[in-house]
């Protein structure tokens, strides 16, 4: 089963693709109410190869372990480099662990039209016994993430006005 996301969001690719390596930024767009907290520390930054656990939390209500393990992927999609950070970990406890399959997929490009935003496009794929039961819950934690994309995407630039946009 899977969960497609597809959005413009306001920063430059750049800025997105160093946001999707910061442990910190990802944690942010499940918050305030989903907290990751790592059982040995996490990097400051992810890089390929790069696998830890972390313990994921509702408030106080603990929702289990989960394993993330890193990989990235660059495409040339119609003339536009596409960079993907993948996690292929695993739920290892709690409700998400009765899923076989966990393959989340982030990708980032130049906006078609308008290099200044980013195309960012997820893909969730889950499997198991339990993916009909969870896939509606996922679906719609993957809608509360995209709003907090569109959200904190302008937080991500160093520059607050990226070329071509006009204050705010």
């Amino acid at each position: 089963m899977r969960i497609l996301v597809k959005l413009v969001v306001d920063c430059d690719a750049d800025a997105a693709w160093r946001a999707l390596h910061s442990p910190r930024a990802l944690a942010e767009l499940d918050g305030p109410f989903v907290e990751r907290d790592s059982l040995a520390g996490l990097p400051t930054a992810w890089r390929p190869g790069d696998d830890t656990i972390v313990q994921l939390s509702l408030g106080p209500v603990p929702l289990g372990r989960q394993l993330i393990d890193i990989s990235e992927i660059h495409r040339d999609d119609h003339g536009r480099r596409v960079r993907i950070l993948r996690d292929t970990g695993i739920p290892l406890s709690g409700p998400l662990a009765a899923l076989d399959v966990w393959d989340h997929q982030m990708a980032v490009s130049p906006a078609p039209g308008d290099p200044a935003r980013t195309l960012w496009r997820e893909r969730l794929v889950i499997g198991g016994a339990a993916a009909p039961a969870l896939w509606p819950v996922l679906w719609t934690i993957w809608q509360w993430r995209s709003a907090r994309i569109r959200a904190l995407a302008p937080t991500w630039a160093h520059d607050p006005n990226p070329a071509g946009r006009p204050p705010a």
